[in-house]
């Protein structure tokens, strides 16, 4: 396409913006999703800016596509919510026991102490069961990297559990 094409849609654009947003507005509870839609409109009107009336049936042909897309954001909508219902349904069901720790031990509260990033690394390795490669591919970092962060994480670990250890002194033990 070259300059007159581009020209055209930018006139188009200009010229029925506000009016194509504000026809989806009025049928759309997000304004954020009816940008998303206007986008798409105007994306099918550049495909097919050959097939774009001139004068007044601009706006009417623009409606139409809007209707269109907005037709086919609601289908995609009711996809993702019956989706998102069926895993909710499927998750509970076959829920499997809370893996983390119990809050009061000694390897919960060191896990808990350790940096964010270390907590993360942690987790992928006992809960998520991954390798160094697989991890650093999680975290887009090297293997070598992984192994090095992983080294350290397990120190600081060890550290904060024997803390957390010698301080659980029973009232047997005293």
């Amino acid at each position: 396409m070259g300059a007159r094409p581009r020209e055209r849609f930018e006139e188009l654009f200009d010229a029925h913006r506000d009016a194509v947003f504000g026809y989806l507005r009025r049928r759309m509870d997000s304004g954020d999703d009816a940008a998303d839609v206007l986008a798409d409109t105007f994306l099918v009107a550049w495909r097919r800016l050959d097939d774009v009336p001139d004068g007044p049936q601009t706006r009417a042909w623009l409606y139409g596509v809007a209707r269109r897309v907005l037709a086919n954001h609601r289908r995609g909508e009711g996809r993702r919510h019956a989706l998102g219902e069926k895993l909710r349904l499927e998750f509970s069901q076959h829920a499997e026991p809370d893996a983390t720790l119990p809050d009061d031990s000694a390897a919960a509260r060191a896990f808990r102490a350790l940096p964010e990033a270390d907590r993360e690394l942690l987790s992928l390795v006992a809960w998520e069961e991954l390798d160094s490669a697989q991890i650093g591919t999680v975290l887009g970092i090297s293997r070598n990297a992984v192994r090095i962060r992983l080294h350290r994480a397990r120190k600081r670990f060890a550290k904060l559990h024997a803390g957390f250890s010698t301080s659980e002194v029973s009232y047997e033990d005293a």
